[in-house]
């Protein structure tokens, strides 16, 4: 992400006084703007902490575009937490969006270290989440944390086309999808696609890392001129998609 990509985000977003959608008002004043010091947050940040402290080091097998930190596929677990995992802020965002929608079947494409799911769960803790991790030693610590954790997310070791592929074969609706792996251009859109078939008027997609290089950028704006969008948000470390039919189509950009 470049300083050029936020000065000019700053310069044309705005914040909940200057939305005049009811829709996205409320979703502004009452989820990005919620000043609650929510009890759960505690149990957020420990679980962001107790994965910063793990030096256990594991080799990854990138599937998708890869890391512009790590050079080398043996990593610390503390390191993957730090730099590829959901920064607590956005842990407490997600945590948010989960609450304030209540989705009951969420799926989420990129689970890493879990810290997003994780998020999401304790947001609805009612929901069934699918969550799909495309490196098998990352599944298997992730898997562990979980049980541990008594979240009980699914976590599935799996290509993400592979997945997407045999979801197809079923009817499945997700309320949220979190999208947040391979990002490059090509796949995200692919894999969109293959999502149609899941969503339903009300489902909300986010898309992480909006801005994380000129093909997510692009990636971006070609989701937004989707014929099945008719709502978008760019809140510039990620953004949200919606399908409401009765809703013109038009596109926001909403500073956190």
């Amino acid at each position: 992400m470049k300083l050029g990509d936020y000065v000019k985000f700053r310069v044309k977003s705005v914040n909940a006084h200057g939305l005049h959608s009811p829709f996205m008002y409320k979703l502004a004043t009452q989820c990005y703007y919620d000043k609650n010091k929510y009890p759960d947050y505690q149990q957020l940040k420990a679980y962001h902490n107790e994965l910063l402290k793990r030096d256990e080091i594991v080799v990854i097998n990138d599937l998708g575009a890869g890391s512009k930190k790590f050079k080398s596929h043996k990593r610390k677990l503390k390191d993957i937490a730090k730099i590829s995992g959901s920064s607590l802020r956005d842990m407490k965002l997600y945590y948010r969006l989960s609450k304030y929608f209540q989705p009951q079947q969420i799926l989420e494409l990129g689970t890493s270290l879990g810290k997003a799911t994780y998020a999401m769960a304790l947001g609805n803790p009612s929901a069934t989440i699918i969550t799909v991790e495309g490196d098998k030693k990352i599944t298997e610590i992730t898997q562990k944390i979980f049980n541990f954790k008594q979240i009980t997310a699914q976590v599935v070791n799996q290509d993400f086309d592979d997945f997407l592929n045999e979801l197809n074969q079923s009817d499945m609706k997700f309320d949220m999808i979190l999208m947040d792996g391979n990002h490059r251009l090509e796949p995200t859109l692919r894999y969109f696609e293959k999502l149609q078939k899941h969503l339903h008027n009300n489902s909300v997609v986010i898309v992480d890392d909006i801005y994380w290089s000129k093909e997510m950028k692009q990636a971006w704006q070609k989701l937004t001129q989707h014929p099945a969008v008719r709502q978008s948000v760019d809140s510039y470390y990620f953004g949200l998609l919606f399908f409401r039919k009765e809703q013109f189509k038009q596109n926001f950009m909403i500073r956190i």
